[in-house]
């Protein structure tokens, strides 16, 4: 349990949570497969590949030659989609589907952080326009995520306004912590990658979630707690009463991110079996 409110008068503080496999069971984007199949996005051998994809994500995750790869054609493959046919799809699944994979521990721990008098900010690789939504579920004060560019006619560009991913997280933190005010040696993080490394080290007090081997062998090596998330469950589970207000807006948005990230694993899906045969 985190000790009691915080004394006001101290610098102020924030706990930094990574998403995929730390707050959420999955990943936040590859949920979305099957309701891109649904509304003809993508065809039945690429949700089968996206399957396999979710797979191999929770089975290891990716390292960071992989998830470069994954972002090139990612940029690449989603000039084009129409934003508006994604976000209907997206607005009739977004909290049916993430709703239910949110880990309750870290849902606890986000409580346990405001009750604190903490702050608390996703630091997410995938697209902020599905992370935002998520961290407005879980009551999140900030988001950091990437953000790829939509042209004027609303549809897709090739082109990846900011990258949120490994040492670029940790810039985030840092710049964080100058424009709120936050002392980084009182902060927190968790993580489930290796790959975040450099987010963990920016702060007092790193954690790692359910961590891949890399990340696994350096929490060990430097005495970081290591935790174990396995229990998901919906909000309205754990707060009776518990509804999510529709918010167009947020929904619309969702739609980028999902779609962008999902089709990128898509493909690395398909590397993967193609190397392998």
């Amino acid at each position: 349990m985190l000790r009691d409110v915080e004394n006001r008068s101290l610098p102020r503080a924030a706990a930094f949570f990574d998403l995929d496999k730390t707050v959420i069971a999955k990943s936040s984007t590859l949920t979305f497969s099957k309701s891109f199949y649904q509304g003809g996005l993508i065809n039945r051998r690429a949700a089968l590949r996206t399957a396999y994809a979710q797979f191999v994500f929770l089975a290891g995750g990716l390292d960071h030659d992989q998830m470069e790869r994954m972002r090139q054609y990612l940029s690449a493959l989603c000039r084009g989609w129409n934003v508006q046919q994604v976000k209907e799809i997206v607005a009739e699944t977004l909290h049916d589907l993430i709703d239910p994979i949110i880990y309750d521990e870290a849902a606890s721990l986000v409580e346990e952080h405001h009750t604190a008098g903490r702050d608390v900010v996703i630091v997410s690789t995938s697209g902020a326009e599905v992370v935002e939504p998520i961290g407005e579920l879980l009551g999140a004060d900030r988001v950091v995520a990437t953000r790829m560019v939509v042209g004027d006619d609303g549809c897709f560009t090739r082109e990846v306004e900011y990258y949120a991913y490994g040492p670029t997280k940790a810039e985030a933190v840092r710049e964080l912590a100058v424009s709120e005010g936050y002392d980084l040696d009182r902060c927190y993080a968790y993580s489930d990658s290796a790959t975040d490394l450099p987010m963990l080290q920016a702060v007092g007090h790193p954690h790692a979630v359910n961590p891949d081997r890399a990340l696994r062998r350096e929490a060990v090596a430097r005495g970081w707690p290591v935790l174990e998330f396995a229990r998901p469950v919906r909000l309205k589970q754990r707060l009776p009463g518990f509804s999510v207000p529709p918010r167009p807006a947020l929904v619309a948005a969702a739609a980028i991110g999902a779609a962008a990230a999902t089709a990128g694993l898509v493909w690395f899906a398909s590397r993967r079996r193609s190397i392998a045969s």
